[in-house]
């Protein structure tokens, strides 16, 4: 599963340090998450895709379809 957090982060000019703060965690955390050394928690990525806009699946690479669902 190919996560798109870096893309999505730089499509919106944001800086880890941004998106970690919106998370509530550290940024070097927040690295780990980005580059797949550490999994993603459930309820980070459901925060991240609100954040961004997008639906859960296209934040994990499940579809290619970033518009989430109603």
């Amino acid at each position: 599963m190919k996560l798109r957090l870096r893309q999505l982060r730089e499509d919106r000019g944001l800086t880890q340090s941004a998106v970690a703060d919106a998370l509530n965690c550290d940024q070097s955390l927040y690295s780990k998450y980005e580059r797949g050394g550490r999994s993603l928690p459930l309820d980070l990525a459901v925060k991240l895709a609100q954040v961004y806009g997008v639906s859960l699946d296209y934040l994990v690479g499940l579809t290619e379809d970033p518009a989430p669902k109603a």
